[in-house]
């Protein structure tokens, strides 16, 4: 603000000097040459000051410091500037002719074109608080004709500049075009007024709008002064608070004559972001364009600020291209009767403000006056001489278009504030005024403060139904139309209203848009976004050093789901759901186990049950060859009792399919251990008979004794017995149970029988796999002896098979799963029991079968064979 005030100084200093040579401004011998504007005045008992930019820019000149700089020549002529002059020269003309409004006081006018330039403003306004045509700070030079307000500027890094000056003197200061927040304060800017809102509101709007369409990554330009950046920091403010993102933020520099458009559309055209938001005005975002143009961008929404949301300087055809499709907030907007036919009666011979007619005919018909000084540039597209007779009505423009009004509206507004202030000025009864001692103001000779008192009082309807007052801040409520570029069917742009924000409307009301009247210029319009959105089954992982909406998208870990888009955490299921293939909702898991009515059970169960009648046949064998020398050779009972055991090994399978329940887990491994038991008993028991009944055979043998049968049976007893107590022991500290594994096998739910004790499972085949050891060791040591003992190698090779069969068992128990852990159990104990009744009792049946001769007392006897 500092800096501000300075510059402030540096353009009235001139002023200042002038005046502290004489205090009679017609006695000046010297001063500094400080050439004077040429505008515009309407009399009037009281005056209303105008400043506003009949032309939107001015050509930039190389100053060398030197030389004095040149004049400012203004360019581009506006025609909605012009619209809205006439604007206000109509409220004027409505008010002095209407009786029932400021009776027998009539209002002026005293306007000048700034053409958006700061020090044209400055010396407009110190001409209009002045009354002549030449400045001259702090007098006033025409008493009899007061300064009721000063109207204007556009800018509002310019109205901030004449705020501070006119506020000086409480000089009332309305503007239609400045919207910075900064101007709502009250302590810099005592007497600034405006009719229209505040840029907190538009940019509040403007990032709603972004947000409506699900547009979370965009880019921002701003003209780098007041009014640019306070809006754009308000809208970045509102977009990041709704969780979308900013791609770029560049600004357009005014005092620079590409105004930085070369970098700017680069930076456009590189980025990913769709949609550019634009806060700035025409006369600067032109220049732009013209960049855009000529690199060519394409595929790009602009969201279009008041400021040229409707500006028909873009109607031209070489914009229609870039322009169409965009949308934008801009002023609400209102109708006056008969504007139109006092705007057809227009003519340059008017004695009123003739110079800007004659520029605005030329600019209308292509013409040129003779012998008149074009007041600007020269008219380049100059299609003859300008004879005045042209007809007005028949020209379709910006100018006569009045169907929707919205900046000459406001102009239009802001004349009826200050008559409206005028006239609560002139009713103040005598002796109750508002001011010192009870006393009224002097309605032909007031002070600007006074009437600052009753502007900021104003309150009244406006012709489009809405109410006009002023808050605390001096802002009137805020009401924007949202409006979309169109095509119309002649190939012209039009600015169709789609939609409104209004903040004075109900709750729920206050943002309404239609969005089937949108007409888009891309058909992805919907799709700006930095990264694209996470469909359900995934969650959103931000990338470091990247803007938040800038993400990458990663499955849901196993058992856990996102049901929603963009979604930056995963629900957990329940222990007995599972997510589906998408991830995107839990299902039940399904269950497993070795089932009945599985094929690999069916199989298992089908093997199980054939193999168990195997060792039933045999024993029916040896049952009717009982009387056979080989089978009492062979010891008959335990031979028997090691087929019975040999059945029950092949059915111990039964139980470990189906579905498992309590009694079947606390059953299946102690059957199967108990009944392997009994059968590597007998096969032991057998393997010692064979050494002690070879021992026997010797002279004088001690251990004759011990070749009786009754050792087998107690081997077997004792051994088994051992293998019950390992049994009931683990039974009793730590017994199996049905457990619903979900850990093994994600996804799915294993019903099986935890062993309760991982410790005693492996000590009972410990015990088995030293019970078949010590067999197969007996009968190793065995196997050389004379070959009529030839149940040792047949003992060797069993039990061979028997071990290899379980010591494959450990690796491959360990690497399955599930029902398959329980198929490859049932597998060792079919494959096992084979290998025992292949080696010991097939060559049995064989010489039973097929040769009877080697089963005959002689051949026996021959060979010496005892009985074993």
């Amino acid at each position: 603000m500092e800096s501000l005030r300075k510059a402030i100084w540096i353009l009235v200093l001139p002023y200042l000097i002038l005046a502290s040579h004489s205090n009679d401004p017609a006695d000046l011998r010297c001063h500094l040459e400080t050439p004077s504007l040429k505008g515009m005045t309407l009399p009037g008992d009281v005056l209303i000051g105008f400043l506003f930019p009949l032309h939107l820019d001015k050509i930039y000149y190389n100053v060398s410091f030197t030389e004095r700089p040149p004049k400012t020549t203004c360019t581009t002529f506006s025609f909605e500037s012009f619209q809205a002059l006439q604007a206000t020269i109509f409220a004027i003309e409505e008010i002095n002719n209407n009786s029932n409004i400021l009776q027998n006081v009539s209002l002026g006018l005293q306007a000048y074109d700034s053409c958006n330039v700061l020090q044209q403003n400055v010396k407009a306004m110190l001409q209009i608080v002045t009354g002549l045509d030449t400045a001259v700070p702090n007098y006033r030079c025409l008493p009899n004709s007061p300064l009721t307000a000063v109207l204007g500027p556009s800018i509002s890094t310019q109205s901030m500049t004449i705020a501070h000056i006119l506020g000086l003197g409480r000089f009332p200061q309305i503007s239609q075009w400045s919207t910075s927040p900064q101007l709502s304060d009250r302590n810099k800017f005592p007497s600034f007024f405006r009719t229209v809102p505040s840029d907190a509101f538009q940019s509040h709007g403007l990032a709603q709008l972004v947000l409506h369409f699900g547009w979370s990554w965009v880019g921002l330009i701003a003209a780098n002064d007041d009014y640019g950046q306070q809006g754009i920091q308000l809208i970045r403010q509102g977009i990041v608070k709704a969780g979308a993102c900013v791609a770029y933020s560049e600004n357009i520099l005014i005092n620079q004559p590409d105004r930085n458009a070369p970098h700017i559309v680069n930076v456009i055209k590189r980025s990913t972001a769709k949609v550019v938001v634009a806060f700035c005005n025409e006369a600067d975002l032109i220049i732009v364009l013209g960049e855009w143009s000529r690199q060519n961008v394409s595929k790009k929404i602009l969201i279009a600020s008041e400021a040229w949301s409707t500006a028909n300087l873009f109607s031209l055809k070489k914009y229609s291209n870039l322009l169409t499709g965009s949308v934008g907030l801009t002023f609400s907007s209102g109708t006056l009767p008969n504007f139109k036919e006092f705007l057809n009666k227009i003519n340059p011979f008017m004695s009123i403000g003739g110079d800007w007619i004659k520029l605005f005919w030329e600019n209308t018909f292509k013409c040129t006056f003779a012998h008149n000084f074009n007041l600007t540039s020269a008219l380049e597209t100059s299609e003859g001489e300008c004879t005045g007779s042209e007809k007005l009505d028949k020209i379709q423009n910006s100018f006569t278009d009045v169907s929707t009004l919205r900046s000459p509206y406001n102009f239009y507004t802001a004349v009826h504030v200050v008559a409206k202030a005028l006239e609560d000025l002139q009713k103040c009864p005598q002796g109750k005024g508002p001011f010192a001692d009870a006393n009224c103001a002097d309605k032909w000779n007031f002070k600007p403060w006074q009437l600052l008192y009753y502007m900021k009082k104003v309150r009244f309807r406006q012709s489009n139904g809405r109410e006009l007052y002023f808050d605390e801040n001096g802002d009137p409520p805020a009401a924007y139309d949202i409006v979309n570029w169109q095509l119309s069917p002649e190939g012209e742009i039009q600015h169709i209203k789609i939609g409104s924000y209004d903040t004075a409307a109900p709750p729920g009301e206050i943002f309404a848009i239609n969005t089937s009247a949108i007409v888009w210029s891309i058909e992805d319009h919907q799709s700006s976004v930095c990264s694209e959105s996470c469909p359900p089954g995934f969650r959103k992982v931000s990338i470091r050093g990247q803007p938040v909406c800038c993400h990458d998208c990663v499955p849901c870990p196993p058992g856990e789901i996102s049901n929603q888009t963009d979604t930056f955490n995963c629900l957990k299921c329940q222990w007995d759901h599972w997510p589906n293939f998408q991830k995107s909702k839990c299902l039940l898991k399904p269950i497993e186990y070795l089932s009945n009515e599985d094929p690999l059970g069916q199989t298992l169960t089908a093997i199980s049950v054939v193999s168990s009648l195997v060792p039933v046949a045999i024993m029916n064998l040896f049952i009717r060859f009982k009387a056979t020398p080989l089978v009492k050779a062979n010891n008959y009972y335990i031979s028997c009792l090691l087929l019975i055991s040999l059945s029950l090994c092949f059915l111990c399978p039964l139980i470990f399919i189906s579905y498992p329940q309590r009694e079947k887990c606390l059953l299946r491994q102690i059957a199967f251990g108990m009944v392997f038991a009994l059968c590597i008993s007998c096969i032991l028991a057998k393997t010692i008979i064979v050494i002690f009944a070879f021992i026997a055979t010797m002279p004088d043998s001690n251990l004759r004794k011990w070749a009786n049968p009754k050792v087998s049976y107690v081997v077997i007893a004792m051994s088994s017995f051992l293998q019950l107590v390992f049994c009931v022991v683990w039974l009793c500290i730590a017994p199996p149970f049905l457990e619903y594994n979900t850990q093994s096998k994600p996804g799915i739910i294993i019903i099986e029988c935890n062993e309760g004790s991982p410790i005693a499972f492996w000590t009972m085949l410990t015990y088995l796999f030293l019970l078949a050891s010590i067999s197969f060791i007996v009968a190793f040591l065995a196997r050389r002896l004379p070959d009529s003992f030839n149940e040792a190698q047949f003992i060797t090779f069993s039990m061979l098979a028997f071990l290899s069969v379980w010591i494959a068992y450990i690796p491959a128990s360990l690497s399955a799963q599930g029902k398959y852990m329980v198929a490859m159990e049932i597998f060792a104990i079919l494959a096992s029991s084979w290998a025992l009744i292949t080696c010991m009792f097939f060559p049995k049946c064989f010489i039973i079968l097929f040769r009877p001769d080697m089963n005959t007392k002689e051949f026996l006897m021959r060979n010496n064979i005892y009985k074993i």
